[in-house]
């Protein structure tokens, strides 16, 4: 477990509001990767400093367990054009935990990640974490994803 320092950061995607409650992130993130694939959401992001896609939460009502807003996207140099069905935002960065899973995505890698971080003695500050897939997450049968995690 790493702490780093992130710098202040603008993404352009699309977005679902969720909770954890009842395994409905689960299902509802999983439909909005479905969403960003088939859409070929990746290729109609302006801007985009590169490929890299990163899964965001933010907007959190408290902490993990009520709800909060996910979102697909790839980093941007400005939020001049969004493009219809998508939205932009702009993160503060601060000081996180970064952790790492390495992994087959389809059996269930990111969810059992975030179970044992939600066990985990951080002192979260429910501000913006994200995940991100890059380079070492092109093959999903062994990917490797970075979790980052804000901390106060």
């Amino acid at each position: 477990m790493d702490k780093v320092k992130i710098e202040p950061f603008r993404v352009i995607g699309i977005s679902v509001r969720t909770t954890n409650e009842n395994g409905q992130a689960a299902k509802e993130i999983s439909d909005l990767w479905g969403t960003f694939m088939n859409k070929k959401v990746l290729d109609a992001i302006p801007n985009k400093t590169d490929n890299t896609v990163y899964s965001i939460y933010t907007d959190y009502e408290s902490d993990h367990t009520k709800p909060y807003t996910a979102i697909l996207g790839c980093k941007v140099e400005n939020l001049n054009d969004i493009p219809n069905g998508m939205i932009g935002k702009s993160f503060d960065g601060g000081n996180y935990v970064k952790l790492s899973a390495k992994g087959d995505l389809m059996k269930g890698l990111i969810v059992n990640k975030w179970t044992e971080i939600w066990e985990m003695d951080l002192d979260r500050a429910f501000t913006t974490d994200f995940e991100v897939f890059g380079v070492k997450a092109q093959n999903p049968a062994d990917a490797e994803i970075d979790f980052l995690i804000a901390i106060k």
